[in-house]
């Protein structure tokens, strides 16, 4: 089969586009006919080499994948050859106590499609463990289900589980054109929410509107911080989401009413920054931490997507060969929504 592979950390060149064996299904396991594959931010860290992260190389991205089942390994009953699935790309082992108690995220060998040790879906093939494998919402082709599952079931996790999200929150969303942005706007407005959106340029805010964003900010002309007190008229947010890090997460806490929750899943603009402590116990507020999401919460978002509540963004599509191309896109912020890519 053909996929795209990396031998060394470094730049978007060293993506190679190469013939490489095809994966066969152990037991438990099948072997997916890879249709679209959206790119996340994980896949440039990990191609470029994430601290104390090992990666095994060579090595194939890509973690949200939607196609066919072509191949099953013995003991699978839950898919079959022919059937149109999506991928869950969280992998973690179904015995520990926190999967036991449905805290799989918080396995202690969790790993992510793509990621450290299995190769993901920039590829024409791909295995996964059968239970990794939901049914496909008819309603959805394979470039819109691939968009949906890890920033969607990171955003849903985000705002429901770790945020616990009500009806007329003030919602402040940061970088309203990524894929975790566009995912928690709609959530957002989803459950009630009042929804500050912000972005780099006023084409993404206009596309945020579209998707139901009550507040716009022009975060590269306009004063964040000074907005959100002008819109909530000194109060500030009940929520925000943070992906970003960097200053920008010391200006988010800035933005943040007394009693609110500050829940971030990234650190895209850098890990360290500056917290002050008083504003924490003062204010009762809450600083939240959210990694991926656990099954439910991806099947509420499929079944959203099914009734049409939830849609995916894509932003472009490029074929299998162009990966290069499409994380440079990514890399300079030119997206809104969903990057994909298609054999």
């Amino acid at each position: 089969m053909k996929a795209i592979v990396f031998h060394k950390h470094g730049g978007p060149d060293v993506l190679t586009y190469q013939e490489v064996a095809d994966p066969e299904p152990s037991d438990g396991q099948v072997v997916v006919r890879v249709m679209a594959c959206a790119i996340n931010h994980i896949d440039i860290f990990t191609r470029k080499g994430l601290e104390r992260i090992s990666v095994k190389l060579p090595h194939v991205l890509g973690a949200d994948v939607s196609g066919i089942v072509v191949s099953v390994g013995r003991g699978v009953t839950n898919v079959k050859e022919g059937d149109e699935v999506i991928l869950n790309p969280g992998i973690s082992c179904g015995s520990c106590r926190n999967c036991l108690i449905g805290k799989e995220n918080l396995c202690d060998s969790y790993d992510i499609l793509g990621y450290r040790t299995y190769d993901g879906g920039y590829a024409e093939l791909c295995k996964v463990p059968a239970s990794n494998c939901l049914k496909k919402p008819a309603s959805l082709n394979f470039v819109e289900a691939a968009s949906l599952p890890l920033t969607m079931m990171t955003a849903w996790h985000m705002l429901v589980e770790r945020a616990f999200i009500r009806p007329n929150d003030t919602v402040l969303i940061i970088a309203a054109g990524s894929g975790v942005g566009a995912a928690a706007l709609q959530i957002a407005k989803l459950h009630g929410a009042f929804v500050i959106a912000t972005a780099s340029t006023d084409s993404k805010l206009q596309r945020a509107k579209e998707l139901g964003a009550d507040y716009l900010i022009n975060y590269a002309e306009q004063d964040m911080v000074e907005a959100v007190k002008t819109v909530t008229d000194g109060r500030g947010v009940d929520i925000v989401v943070e992906h970003v890090g960097g200053k920008t997460f010391e200006n988010s806490l800035k933005c943040l009413a007394k009693g609110g929750r500050l829940v971030t899943c990234g650190a895209t603009a850098g890990h360290l920054t500056n917290i002050d402590l008083r504003h924490l116990f003062y204010k009762e507020q809450a600083y939240l931490g959210s990694f991926m999401g656990i099954r439910r919460d991806l099947v509420s978002v499929l079944e959203h997507a099914r009734k049409g509540t939830i849609k995916p963004i894509v932003d472009s599509v490029y074929s299998l060969k162009d990966a290069p191309k499409a994380h440079m896109r990514i890399e300079n912020r030119e997206q809104f929504g969903k990057v994909v890519l298609v054999p």
